[in-house]
């Protein structure tokens, strides 16, 4: 109920502070992505994309996969892993369907991870890991051009113009979060009121983790609204009677008493 469908970009434009972006995307990669404000499409000035390379694949490269309770003797200490195993087999499944898809309709692979034996158990089923992958300009009719994943693919585009830059980023009509990253306060400016997102950073990463503002966003995503802080319960259980809580949602999560319509 509290989840919204789409795709969270990450945009950049006459940017240079390379070693904070490098932050940034390790610590999106948490969780293999698995999060409705992951951060899994990224946008890039033509001019920038030979410098994004270099910040952006050895992050990849640093990554390991594995078992995060993997001790081979007693007393040994745990690894130091990245992520794990994805929620279950049948999502890694449903993303390596969606990957393959793209992949031959002719976008560049830019990266595929892999899954070091010595970071499982011997014979240790592995269907739900899913190391991550990267692809350059996939083709609009493709699923991972338009879908949410919450898994660890990512999907860049090369762009020419800042029109072009706010219209991959606005791919779903309506996101969670979106970030732009510039040396440029105007052009910070000018795409953060151009974008359909809920919460926008500049040259940061936004999350729902800032809980004393709302969270949600357009048509449906009114149900992500509430996610942490105090409106989560005021929202859903009941509130004052005269009390205007945030968002477009139905009549009857603000009613009070037990004459509250019910939802069909």
């Amino acid at each position: 109920m509290l989840e919204m469908e789409g795709v969270n970009a990450y945009g950049i434009w006459d940017f240079s502070n390379w070693s904070e972006l490098a932050q940034q995307l390790k610590k999106g990669l948490d969780y293999g992505k698995q999060r409705c404000t992951a951060y899994v499409r990224f946008v890039v000035q033509r001019e920038l994309f030979p410098k994004f390379l270099e910040t952006y694949l050895p992050v990849l490269r640093s990554l390991r996969y594995g078992k995060p309770v993997l001790i081979k003797k007693p007393g040994d200490p745990l690894p130091k892993l990245d992520f794990g195993p994805l929620i279950n087999s049948k999502r890694v499944e449903e993303l390596r369907v969606f990957y393959t898809d793209a992949l031959g309709k002719g976008p560049i692979s830019l990266f595929e991870g892999k899954l070091c034996d010595n970071m499982v158990f011997p014979n240790q089923d592995v269907s739900a890991y899913l190391p991550t992958a990267a692809l350059l300009n996939i083709p609009r009719n493709s699923k991972l051009y338009h879908n949410e994943r919450f898994g660890p693919i990512d999907t860049i585009l090369v762009v020419d113009h800042l029109e072009e830059l706010v219209i991959e980023m606005n791919v779903s009509n309506g996101c969670l979060v979106s970030s732009i990253a510039t040396d440029d306060p105007a052009i910070a400016q000018r795409v953060t009121s151009e974008l359909r997102s809920f919460k926008v950073g500049v040259n940061t990463v936004r999350s729902r983790g800032d809980r004393e503002e709302v969270f949600g966003g357009i048509g449906q995503s009114w149900k992500g609204c509430f996610v942490g802080g105090k409106y989560l319960g005021l929202a859903v259980f009941k509130g004052e009677p005269d009390e205007k809580l945030y968002g477009n949602f139905p009549t009857y999560f603000r009613l009070p008493d037990e004459t509250q319509p019910k939802p069909a």
